[in-house]
């Protein structure tokens, strides 16, 4: 009996062992560190011998740089997106620009020389290289106009570049170790690090236990064991590098500025009767220049003896130019350097002789394309009005996601005044009746343009104007055959811009009784006639003491009004409440 037991004990003993030693396996394999290595080019994306990985502060980014020649170039639009956006480059001429607040910087493709206004500087290298339609600026040129410090690395090519100064979290590595790609004992190595190695240390968006995210000093971004470093430390980064200053001109006394409209030169003639009717206007814009041709010229009805009568009762002179020419592509002037040049100096040069006190830029419907154009046209003016000491004023719509290539920020920097066009939420071509100007949609407006534009450079303008609208209902047959849709509208829809005395009038006429719409900040009326429903959110002096007391309010520069000759004498008594 015995000896039939003694076979059975020895394979129970040699499953058992057999067991064990799955089990051991399993555990060594579960807990032990790959020695794996990553493909580093995979790492960093990168596809060909010139291309060079970018680690941009503490992000392996997308884009990727070149080698060229041995120097090292980043693509025009990552120059721009992430480390400075006045770098310009024109595909049209080949030429690349960088603006400051005195001069005008550019270099031609593959040349080694840049001009800083006429005077000629080399570098040891091309400044900008041209690969199909991408640019591509040399990484040491960028540098020289821009606060970042960048040390580039081989095997694989990659750069590292710091372009955000201040504190950051640093710990030391304990000993010899590895920082992985994930975190996790059998991601693979992304590289090895030495004992007393800095590490950065990065903030992660969701708990890790026993690893931490970390960057190393040459450029790598991945996980170490929290038992490989030491206590986080904070410390302080800096870099000597002076910005640049813009110098603007800033009236000591509040803006009160009124736009003229002019559109012959026999209206010229009629400044006096208009103007004397006026209290406290320091400031008029005469609607004198437009855009005539895509070569970059104006057309003109600047008058000497306007200027002339302006200053001899105290008020500066602020010649508008627009570019409502449907003849003229404002996108193929502003997007030609040569073209933006031709507009610049004709613009200077009328101002000079004509003795303005400033322009105003009045450039509408831009579209999304033309913005970093229009911004760099901005720029370049700039810097002419500020050595001649002409005031530069912008005219912006009311802030919404559709018109955020206008720039108002770098606007606010390079410009005197932004002015904020308070008026038109709803317009000739709404969909619906309504408001010119709500007390929600001016105070909107504001709001948001400060939240990019200092206070003190900031006008909020006014309409002297509301519509009348006229809401025709449809036919039955009419509506019959339209595709019925959300936006269906059962009725036709017109309207007419009306000054402040027409509008009393039709109160007047019809017997209307002004309902105060204290949401809307207006008196309203609504009557039918002939079949039509008229309705109009009235612009009076009670409805301009709202929007002008938001000058105070937001200690604004000041209040600007379309247009002059739609208002009301005591209107102005209304304003001088709040602008004085």
């Amino acid at each position: 009996m015995k000896k039939k037991l003694i076979p059975i004990l020895a394979a129970l003993l040699l499953i058992v062992i057999v067991v064990a030693i799955t089990l051991a396996s399993g555990l060594i394999k579960k807990y032990s560190f790959t020695d794996e290595r990553a493909d580093l080019n995979a790492y960093f994306n990168l596809q060909g011998e010139d291309q060079v990985g970018l680690v941009l502060q503490d992000e392996v980014v997308e884009d990727k740089g070149k080698l060229i020649d041995g120097e090292v170039y980043l693509n025009y639009n990552t120059v721009k997106n992430y480390f400075n956006s006045r770098f310009y480059w024109d595909a049209n001429e080949n030429v690349l620009l960088y603006t400051t607040p005195t001069d005008i910087i550019k270099a031609e493709v593959g040349s080694k020389d840049y001009y800083i206004s006429k005077n000629k500087n080399t570098e040891s290298y091309a400044v900008v290289k041209v690969d199909g339609d991408q640019a591509y600026i040399a990484l040491d040129y960028v540098q020289k106009f821009t606060n970042i410090e960048y040390e580039t690395f081989q095997e694989p090519n990659r750069v590292h570049i710091t372009y955000q100064w201040g504190e950051v979290q640093m710990a030391d590595v304990k000993g010899d170790t590895q920082v992985r790609v994930k975190a996790g004992n059998k991601s693979p190595i992304l590289t090895d690090v030495l004992k007393g190695d800095q590490l950065y240390v990065l903030p992660e968006e969701a708990q890790i236990e026993e690893w931490t995210k970390v960057r190393t000093g040459d450029g790598y971004i991945g996980y170490i064991l929290n038992k490989k470093i030491g206590e986080t430390r904070t410390e302080a980064t800096s870099r000597e590098f002076e910005e640049p200053v813009y110098t603007n001109i800033s009236k000591d006394y509040p803006i009160n500025l009124v736009w003229h409209q002019v559109t012959n030169a026999q209206a010229n003639g009629k400044l006096l009767e208009l103007i004397t009717n006026t209290k406290g206007v320091n400031t008029i814009s005469p609607t004198w220049f437009s855009l005539s041709d895509n070569e970059g010229n104006i057309a003109s009805l600047a008058d000497k003896s306007y200027v002339t009568q302006c200053h001899q009762i105290g008020v500066e002179v602020w010649g508008l130019v627009d570019n409502f020419n449907k003849e003229v592509s404002t996108f193929d002037v502003l997007s030609h350097t040569s073209r933006r040049e031709t507009l610049i100096n004709q613009l200077i040069a009328t101002a000079i002789e004509y003795q303005l006190d400033g322009l105003n830029i009045d450039f509408e419907e831009l579209s999304g394309e033309t913005g970093e154009h229009f911004i760099e046209f901005i720029r370049e003016l700039s810097i002419k009005c500020r050595a001649n000491g002409i005031v530069l004023s912008i005219d912006n719509y009311v802030p919404k996601a559709h018109t955020a290539h206008y720039d108002r920020r770098e606007q606010g920097i390079v410009a005197d005044y932004v002015i904020i066009m308070g008026y038109d939420e709803h317009y000739s071509g709404s969909k619906e009746s309504g408001s010119v100007a709500s007390m929600g949609f001016v105070r909107e407006g504001i709001e948001k343009t400060l939240e990019e534009v200092p206070a003190d450079k900031v006008i909020n303008a006014v309409p002297f104007f509301s519509r009348l609208w006229k809401e025709t209902p449809k036919t039955e047959e009419e509506i019959a055959a339209e595709d019925l849709t959300e936006e269906y509208v059962p009725y036709h829809l017109s309207s007419e811009a009306l000054g402040m005395q027409a509008q009393q009038d039709i109160v007047s006429v019809n017997g209307l009784e002004p309902v105060w719409q204290e949401d809307i900040g207006q008196n309203y009326v609504e009557y039918e006639k002939d079949g039509s429903t008229y309705k109009m959110w009235i612009e009076d002096d009670q409805s301009i003491d709202l929007k002008a007391g938001l000058v105070k309010e937001y200690n604004l520069a000041g209040i600007a009004a379309w247009r002059l000759g739609l208002e009301q004498p005591s209107t102005w008594d209304v304003i001088l409440k709040y602008v004085n």
